[in-house]
């Protein structure tokens, strides 16, 4: 394990500064707190922790697996935590795990369950984890539970004044049933929906004549997915990693959901015949109102971002769009909700459950994040045009360019 830059109790570990999106070879505004690349000594696979910012010694941020996982990747998603707990004035920092290597190998939970070991030391004092690309949350809670720890808030549990009766109150809270799942598997979805539904109704389009494309069906998508089925909008198009599902008259989300496999990918012999079925590229081009990449970060680039005719995008990925593509969209007339706006709905809620502001009553959950949600969109909108220039640059203006490090009370 190599620790890469910056010791832990670097002075300024309070201080906050916006950041823009990650580009190999550019320069960042700032450095994060600190870089930590580890080594697999079974399988040689390479894992990396970005602790970005520290808000009273904390940090949370996914971990995640995939085959081509980079730092540079790692670092700009956890620039882009210390936004999302920005935005919701929640008190901690941003960081992020990640693990290059293929999830679907049989070895990934043997290669997850050692690097969660390697990086314990931050895992029991400064950084709050959980699910991810390729990381389900049940799968890290096992691994936690195997390592001592019960389950992957540990170091904010920790810091409460009864961690087995807070241990109990987020079991029990990441397990309610909601509409659509576990409220924990849908709160995320939940929020990238009620971001398309506020610029949607911005812009006073009716539900029912609004089309949508959804890339990815995982957590994330999926559960975007299934919300905005059941607000009214249509549905035209999914993908996942076999390819783009289509039908203009719109598709039964919540049957096709159903089929689902532990990779979140549709059981294609369970599609009706006549639901087309073409290459995944494909649904980032097609004309429809609201795209929502869901699936990867970096899908929309420089290569692919005029094949996108949807006049809404909305990030439901962290980092879906590349600067340059973001440019050459907002410059076309394309709106781009940013993904610490949009996709904040998960940390924001496990924050909430944490702190006690929530508990195990969905609707309570879903309302809170339903009003939080529109009221950040609405204002981002307001008096905005594309020729202001990217959205995102106004949503990081907003941002306070400094937060107080502030003690947590976890009751």
């Amino acid at each position: 394990m190599t620790i890469v830059e910056h010791p832990l109790e670097r002075p300024e570990e309070s201080a906050f500064t916006p950041v823009t999106p990650f580009v190999e070879g550019a320069p960042r505004r700032r450095e994060p707190t600190m870089r930590i690349e580890w080594n697999d000594p079974v399988t040689g696979a390479r894992g990396y922790l970005v602790i970005d910012t520290l808000v009273a010694g904390l940090a949370t941020g996914g971990t995640r697996m995939r085959k081509g996982c980079t730092l540079g990747e790692v670092e700009d998603l956890a620039a882009g935590m210390s936004n999302k707990t920005a935005v919701f004035d929640l008190p901690v920092g941003g960081a992020k795990g990640g693990i290059d290597f293929d999830p679907k190998d049989p070895r990934s939970t043997g290669v997850l369950t050692r690097f969660c070991e390697a990086m314990r030391p931050f895992l029991d004092h400064h950084w709050v984890t959980a699910e991810d690309l390729g990381v389900p949350q049940h799968l890290l809670d096992d691994v936690f539970d195997a390592l001592g720890l019960q389950q992957s808030y540990h170091a904010a549990i920790a810091r409460s004044a009864d961690p087995e009766r807070t241990a109990a109150r987020i079991r029990a809270g990441l397990a309610v049933r909601a509409r659509g799942g576990s409220l924990g598997d849908v709160i995320g979805g939940y929020g990238v929906a009620q971001a398309c539904l506020a610029a949607v109704d911005r812009r006073g389009r009716g539900h029912a004549g609004t089309t949508v494309a959804v890339q990815g069906v995982g957590t994330m998508g999926g559960g975007a997915a299934w919300y905005l089925h059941d607000a009214g909008l249509r549905i035209v198009a999914v993908a996942d990693a076999v390819g783009t599902l289509f039908d203009p008259a719109g598709l039964d989300i919540p049957a096709l959901l159903d089929t689902r496999d532990v990779y979140g990918e549709i059981d294609r012999s369970r599609v009706p015949r006549h639901v087309q079925q073409l290459p995944r590229e494909v649904v980032l081009g097609l004309p429809v109102d609201v795209l929502v990449p869901a699936a990867v970060s970096y899908a929309i680039t420089s290569r692919n971002c005029a094949d996108v005719h949807a006049g809404l995008v909305v990030e439901a990925a962290n980092s879906a769009t590349t600067p340059d593509a973001e440019l050459d969209l907002t410059a076309r007339g394309i709106t781009v909700i940013p993904d610490f706006i949009a996709n904040a709905g998960a940390v924001a809620w496990a924050w909430w459950l944490l702190l006690g502001y929530v508990g195990e009553r969905a609707d309570d959950s879903f309302e809170r994040l339903r009003k939080e949600m529109h009221t950040k969109v609405d204002e981002l909108l307001a008096g905005w045009d594309p020729s202001c220039g990217p959205l995102r640059r106004r949503a990081v203006a907003t941002i306070h360019e400094v937060r107080v490090s502030r003690d947590i009370h976890i009751p």
